[in-house]
Formats: structure tokens, sequence, C-alpha cells
């Protein structure tokens, strides 16, 4: 039997709108859906998503299509990789007959980790935040992700005839990449210039560790994000990057906090 409802109702989103006002951004916002993100292995990992998309709308237009978005998502059936995310702001743009589009999601993210001498197995979380615009053929996308590590103060060491100050750091990364960059590239370059990096699970040998490797790699928050934006700027791949680091104090009811942004 044939819907003729379907075939007779109004596409009131279709019509003409007389303000003659173009919209930047309309779509829909915190979308909660499952994604499988590939890793840099190769590996799949399901992710619950929040999930952004707009697109631009002209002056003519009443409205967009919102229910399109969602059929975006519901449709996917490759698993989003670095290297294939562009995909997915090209498709919505077509799907939307848009000039312009934009696509930001927000996940955890799980990396399997040996801890430094158990070599026991567990998993640490990171949030990541992937975003990406289309204009016309132009697409710029940035990959953001957010490392806990442990910075430990090099005054505290220096002033002290034993011990020392430390506390979790929170590093935020965010790149415009030339090439291919991934999640975990991120998280071993900030892992690789902190006091000492975050384990899910730790014996006590490697609890004596990781103190021990702390107190010989103290780092103010100034040290912290100039290692890691020297690391950026010598890597090709990176276009624009900016750095963030969080310090929450322990022996103060606030944080230190630094940042730099630059470009190669």
């Amino acid at each position: 039997m044939r819907d003729c409802a379907a075939e007779t109702l109004e596409d009131v989103q279709g019509r003409a709108d007389p303000r003659a006002i173009p919209i930047q951004r309309v779509g829909v916002k915190a979308v909660r859906h499952p994604l499988r993100i590939a890793d840099r292995a190769g590996h799949q990992q399901q992710v619950a998503a929040y999930c952004n998309m707009y697109v631009g709308l002209p002056a003519h237009l009443k409205g967009t299509h919102m229910s399109r978005f969602l059929q975006i998502l519901q449709e996917q059936e490759e698993a989003l990789r670095v290297d294939n995310f562009d995909r997915l702001l090209v498709q919505t743009q077509e799907r939307l007959e848009a000039e312009s589009a934009r696509i930001e999601l927000q996940f955890p993210y799980f990396v399997r980790k040996k801890a430094p001498v158990s070599g026991v197995e567990s998993y640490l979380d990171y949030e990541v935040e992937w975003s990406g615009e289309i204009t016309g053929d132009e697409i710029r996308s940035q990959l953001l992700v957010h490392v806990p590590v442990t910075s430990l103060c090099p005054c505290s060491k220096s002033i002290s005839e034993y011990g020392a100050h430390n506390q979790r750091s929170r590093v935020s990364v965010q790149v415009e990449a030339r090439s291919p960059l991934w999640i975990e590239d991120l998280i071993d370059l900030v892992e690789s210039e902190a006091s000492s990096q975050l384990y899910g699970v730790l014996k006590r040998p490697d609890e004596k560790y990781v103190t021990e490797y702390a107190y010989d790699h103290p780092k103010f928050v100034e040290d912290m994000v100039r290692d890691v934006a020297l690391r950026l700027q010598q890597d090709s791949r990176v276009r624009r990057y900016s750095v963030a680091s969080e310090n929450f104090e322990s022996i103060h009811n606030h944080s230190a906090y630094a940042f730099i942004e630059g470009e190669n």
C-alpha cells in the first residue's frame, strides 16, 4: 500500500525565509552514539561518543533536515580513523546539501598499559575530542587529547631535606596535522615528558619505581608545556598546535596553569 501522506506532506524546512540572514552553524548537539574507533595498531574499540554535527544554512532557507544527521551516524559501518575522518565530513556536507559542515566528537579512549616493573596490564582512560570542518573543498580537522600525568615540583625538591610535593596534572594537547597523527602518538609524547606517567594498576615494586622516577624528573608547569611544545615543533606532521597543563596542587587550594600555542 502506497504511503500517500508521505508524498503530500509539505517539507517546511525547505520553505524560503524572508529574513535573509544566513546561519553559520545549525544541527544537532550532545547526541550520544556508539562509534568504533581504530587505533594505531589496527585494532578497534567501541566508544560511547557525544556528537555535535552542524552545517551552514544559507540565508534563503528556513531550516535544515535534522534527521539526516542521525541517519549519517546510524549508517557508519567503517571504524573511524585519523586518516578517514574527512570522509564523514564530506558525507555530512553532501547529504545536507550544504556549503559547510562541522563535526565534533567527544569520547573516552582506553589504552592497555604494562606496569613498569611487575608488567601487570591494565587499562587507562583518556579524554579525546575530535573535530573537523569542511567549507567548499577545504577540510581542517583537529585532535585534542587530555593526558593525566604526575608532576613533581623542582623547587620543593631543591629546598627540602627530604621528599618533594607532587600532584596529578592534566596536559591537553590539540593538533592540526598535515598527515595522520594518531591518538596514541600524542599520549606517548606527553607521557614521555612528564615527571611520571599514570597506570591503572601498580604493585608495590611499581609504586617504588614511579615514585623515584618522578623524583628524578621534576617539572614545573612551565617546563611541561615548553617541553611538549618543543617536541611538536620538531614533528613535520604538525601544522598547528596548542599545549595546556594544569597542576592540581597538593599543597595549595588552587591549580598552577600554563598554555602555549604555535604553528610549524
